[in-house]
């Protein structure tokens, strides 16, 4: 479904669930950004000066948004040092606010004021949630792939890898559901995720062995594990990779795999270690095979970094080895 026509009331919905109920000073929006100081100041435009922001920079300034807390008010500035990943740079973020609640957002994304305090308003009114996430739509107006989803099994992962999960939506690793549809999930996207701070505190945060990819999944982890639930707000959508570049770098894709290969390692058994991160490797070499024999290169490639870094469980980011095989 392509949503361009049904942003605009998704968001009407979310100021309706906001209520007013949780004061815009009591919430603090996390950015992490590498090299993405013209993404943040486009996303900042839409959103009022009294919302307070942190942007957190893993590229050491090099696009000025160190001057950014002069130019916009309530705003912050953390240098994370470079190259430290989403998830160190995201708790930082958290770990310095003294707000009570918490949205992680990135930088592509495109954010409403209303939907953001929807958000806040689910886990202020409800306890046992530990986050309350935003449905995300790439630049063709779609719901992406993996705005949330489930605990990897043998069963799902062989779904995904088949393409399976296009007939059967909730049978795979990721979600993409309707707009408004009744989805539970076991994780959130940190794409648009709010959050009480004490609670995501308490939680550990993101489990900083992810360099990127599958923090979001362990943090669902965590939750369930304390006896805690995330909610996927099917009724917010948001916009995401906005103004983005187009396909994702073979690195991040390798990242990807290898990021799956450590969760995988981390939570489940060697059988399951093994047997889980075949199949996907399995699914993603055919995947390879039919993008050559169409001369789809670029695809092929993409594929074939995925097969890589969940086979080997290992990843670099501009030659630095980010990733290593635990298992």
């Amino acid at each position: 479904m392509d949503l361009r026509g049904t942003t605009g009331g998704a968001q009407d919905g979310a100021a309706a669930a906001a209520g007013g109920a949780v004061p815009i000073g009591d919430v603090e929006l996390v950015l992490v950004s590498y090299r993405s100081g013209h993404q943040i100041r486009a996303l900042l435009e839409n959103l009022p000066d009294e919302l307070p922001v942190v942007v957190v920079d893993n590229a050491s300034d090099v696009d000025g948004l160190s001057q950014l807390p002069a130019q916009r008010p309530n705003t912050r500035y953390v240098d994370s040092g470079g190259g430290k990943g989403f998830a160190r740079a995201a708790n930082a973020g958290a770990r310095t606010s003294t707000r009570e609640f918490l949205v992680f957002g990135n930088p592509d994304s495109r954010p409403q004021l209303a939907q953001l305090l929807a958000l806040v308003g689910d886990v202020a009114a409800d306890p046992g949630l530990a986050a309350s996430a935003a449905t995300m739509a790439g630049v063709d107006g779609r719901v992406e792939l993996g705005v949330g989803g489930w605990e990897p099994t043998a069963v799902r992962a062989l779904v995904h890898a088949a393409g399976l999960h296009k007939v059967f939506p909730r049978a795979g690793l990721y979600a993409k559901p309707a707009p408004g549809e009744a989805l539970e999930v076991d994780w959130t996207t940190g794409a648009c995720m709010a959050v009480r701070r004490s609670t995501f505190v308490d939680l550990g945060c993101f489990d900083e062995d992810f360099y990127v990819y599958n923090e979001d999944m362990a943090f669902g982890r965590s939750a369930r594990t304390a006896g805690l639930r995330e909610k996927l707000r099917t009724d917010v959508i948001v916009p995401h990779a906005a103004g983005g570049s187009g396909a994702p770098s073979l690195e991040m894709l390798r990242l990807r795999g290898a990021a799956m290969r450590r969760y995988l390692a981390r939570h489940h058994g060697a059988v399951a270690v093994h047997g889980i991160s075949g199949v996907l490797a399995a699914g993603y070499a055919v995947r390879t095979v039919q993008c050559r024999a169409l001369r789809r290169t670029d695809r092929a490639a993409q594929h074939w970094a995925y097969v890589k870094g969940v086979t080997t469980g290992r990843a670099t980011v501009a030659g630095r080895v980010v990733m290593e095989r635990i298992r």
